[in-house]
């Protein structure tokens, strides 16, 4: 596992209140002018390319699509993510980070460095200007994705580091996020997000629950700092869980930990 060290707390709930400050989210259907039209379908062919290369040649396959990342990119900025509805709003925004995120493990590989946070600012540099905002990664984590309030994200954006959840095979679309979001939730949990240890009744979650625990106990409060304690988070967790794991959970009653987190350079297809 690597030694690399995590995120400086502090620096991180420092991003969190800094990319709070960006304009929120307002899609049409939230918005009292509805636009009442229906929107044409996003073309997400380009990030489907990369996927494409990524899940056939690994990480080291990134080396040589930033170009293609910064044309999708561009796609994206063309648009105002507050005209389309609700749905495609939020796979909008999950697309733009993912995007973002190959990006910077494509330029983390590129450097020959062993982890993402080896490049500076990577999270907190600009990436992306829409409507006229400029935001980093972080601002569209926070700042946009998280206030759409469903915490099922955490299954969907990726860091690229060993620990994060796997990358979906395609983009998120708007008529089907839900499902999709659904679908990595359990594929995430069930590929190691949650484990257990019937020896010592002992169950532990993937750290990523520990720093966004609160969005699942308090969606309606996301983006949200508040510590949330350890079962009640396991609990939150059950509609996602595998059915053996959750009749074991509530059975045995088991304590919770967190897992170390693995922060060398990662990038998979789930």
């Amino acid at each position: 596992m690597s030694s690399q060290p995590g995120p400086n707390p502090l620096a991180v709930a420092l991003s969190v209140l800094r990319a709070r400050r960006t304009r929120a989210p307002r899609p049409a259907t939230e918005r009292a002018d509805r636009l009442g039209s229906s929107q044409p379908p996003i073309d997400h062919s380009l990030l489907q390319a990369v996927l494409d290369e990524l899940g056939a040649g690994g990480v080291a396959a990134l080396a040589d699509q930033r170009s293609r990342l910064a044309d999708y990119r561009s796609s994206l900025e063309s648009l105002d993510p507050d005209t389309l509805e609700r749905d495609a709003a939020l796979a909008y925004w999950i697309n733009l980070y993912n995007a973002g995120a190959l990006d910077l493990a494509a330029e983390t590989w590129n450097h020959q460095a062993a982890s993402v946070l080896r490049v500076a600012g990577g999270f907190r540099r600009p990436w992306a200007n829409v409507a006229g905002e400029e935001l980093s990664l972080d601002e569209v984590e926070h700042g946009k994705i998280r206030r759409f309030r469903d915490p099922r994200i955490h299954g969907a954006l990726v860091c690229g580091s060993a620990s994060c959840p796997t990358l979906r095979f395609e983009p998120f679309d708007g008529p089907s996020v839900h499902e999709q979001l659904d679908d990595q939730m359990r594929r995430f949990l069930g590929a190691g997000g949650v484990a257990r240890d019937p020896a010592s009744d002992r169950l532990y979650l993937s750290r990523i629950f520990l720093w966004y625990g609160g969005d699942f106990t308090r969606p309606h409060r996301m983006p949200t700092l508040l510590p949330v304690r350890r079962k009640a988070v396991a609990a939150a967790l059950s509609p996602w869980l595998p059915a053996e794991l959750e009749s074991w959970r509530t059975a045995r009653d088991p304590v919770v930990s967190y897992q170390p987190y693995d922060w060398s350079l990662a990038c998979t297809i789930g």
